[in-house]
């Protein structure tokens, strides 16, 4: 089940949303293009659970920094694509409703949180953590609270099939949500071994989803 459109004018012109997109893209060419496929760029800028947790790095930015940057970073083609796919359905509305500003900040936010609900996790890990979808995932949970109803035009693979169902956005939000919970809780023993940062992706879903009415502005704030 892949997501790739929803059915939810805005009113305003996404910039933030694409400037994001942009950023990342660039940013992960420089990976691409730096020797060793970034991989000295990963340890140098990526947010290592133990440094931000200890405040402590012999990384060249100090490491609250690297949350930071680390939110600018991926590790692969599959990675980048997936991540911006999902801040290109779903980032635009959170952003209509918030405004630009306010939405680059509450994008950085959930990101922050989403870096320190998987350091607590990992707390003596010193493998890197990058790539945006915690911040994302902060997203996902605002517009699963403010736009539970609207129609997500989604693939579905029925074999050797697929088809194209519109599916409300409460169903395909909380069925990832359900994923990263589920794969979290059993990685768990896993944990320094890298790969996924499913407790990024529950810190995240979970600040955007608690948060996402704090950040709207008064005039249009709904309880």
């Amino acid at each position: 089940m892949i997501p790739y459109k929803d059915d939810n004018p805005t009113r305003t012109f996404p910039f933030a949303t694409i400037a994001i997109i942009v950023l990342n893209v660039f940013v992960f060419i420089l990976q691409v293009m730096s020797e060793e496929g970034g991989g000295d760029l990963v340890y140098s800028y990526g947010a290592i659970p133990y440094n931000i947790v200890n405040f402590k790095s012999h990384q060249p930015i100090p490491a609250v920094l690297t949350i930071f940057t680390s939110m600018f970073m991926h590790g692969g083609l599959l990675h980048i694509a997936g991540n911006m796919l999902y801040l290109w359905i779903f980032g635009d509305n959170i952003e209509d409703r918030l405004g630009h500003l306010r939405f680059v900040f509450f994008y950085l936010f959930c990101g922050v949180v989403a870096a320190y609900a998987n350091a607590f996790m990992s707390s003596h890990s010193h493998i890197p953590m990058i790539g945006a979808s915690g911040a994302i995932s902060g997203i996902l949970g605002a517009y699963a609270l403010l736009f539970p109803k609207a129609r997500v035009r989604t693939l579905v693979f029925l074999g050797f099939f697929i088809t194209v169902v519109r599916i409300p956005a409460l169903i395909v939000i909380g069925f990832w949500a359900i994923i990263q919970l589920v794969s979290g809780l059993f990685s768990e023993g896993l944990v320094g071994q890298g790969g996924i940062a499913w407790f990024a992706h529950v810190g995240g879903f979970i600040a955007g989803l608690l948060t996402i009415k704090l950040w709207l502005p008064r005039r249009i704030r709904q309880w």
